[in-house]
């Protein structure tokens, strides 16, 4: 990958970083505001259902920014681009749709599929 390309992606990464980050801020601000609210108003089950959910939206944000920082460092480190299962490189369509991407379509697929045949029958 060239530098220039390196380059355009790191500027997506950052730019998702920056966006999830503000979700996080945002989600647990709104939680904060509903634990403040006066509770004559709501109802306490109510309450913490709403809290529950705008927590788990944070914990989804904080994945994110995981894998946002787990791209980074395969950046910094020179692996960026490369599916970190077969050394393949990684179509630069599929960085565009998924920056984070640590697997080529390939791969991805044969994860997905593995994860499923764990499972058993269902009730």
């Amino acid at each position: 990958m060239t530098l220039k390309k390196r380059q355009h992606f790191k500027k997506l990464l950052l730019a998702e970083l920056r966006r999830h980050a503000q979700h996080i801020d945002d989600e647990q601000a709104r939680a904060l505001d509903i634990t403040n609210d006066d509770m004559k108003d709501s109802d306490h089950a109510l309450h913490d259902v709403i809290q529950e959910l705008a927590l788990k939206l944070s914990d989804n944000e904080s994945k994110m920014v995981a894998d946002i920082d787990q791209a980074l460092m395969r950046m910094e480190e020179g692996s960026y681009g490369m599916c970190v299962r077969c050394g393949r490189e990684i179509d630069e369509r599929r960085l565009e749709a998924v920056p984070t991407a640590r697997y080529d379509a390939a791969c991805q697929a044969v994860v997905e599929a593995s994860k499923g045949q764990g499972a058993g029958p269902s009730l």
